[in-house]
């Protein structure tokens, strides 16, 4: 069956996105593709340094619980 995208795929479908869209609005959806890409790459970037961000083990919290005072227990009957 061979490989999805050979050369003679390429130029079809080339041929046909030039017939679907025009010379003139081929390079606007692919600057608009480009930016959308882009945009994602950075938000997936904010999102994976967020995620960095939240887990230091040197900043994390110890929770220490005081055991209860002899004197403000109530005595034994």
């Amino acid at each position: 069956m061979g490989e999805l995208f050979q050369p003679t795929h390429l130029i079809i479908l080339a041929v046909l996105l030039v017939i679907l869209f025009g010379g003139k609005k081929l390079p606007e959806l692919g600057k608009g593709l480009g930016e959308g890409l882009r945009g994602f790459k950075e938000g997936m970037k904010g999102i994976n340094d967020d995620v960095k961000a939240d887990v230091k083990p040197a900043e994390t919290a110890h929770v220490v619980t005081p055991k209860p005072d002899e004197a403000t227990k109530p005595p034994a009957a």
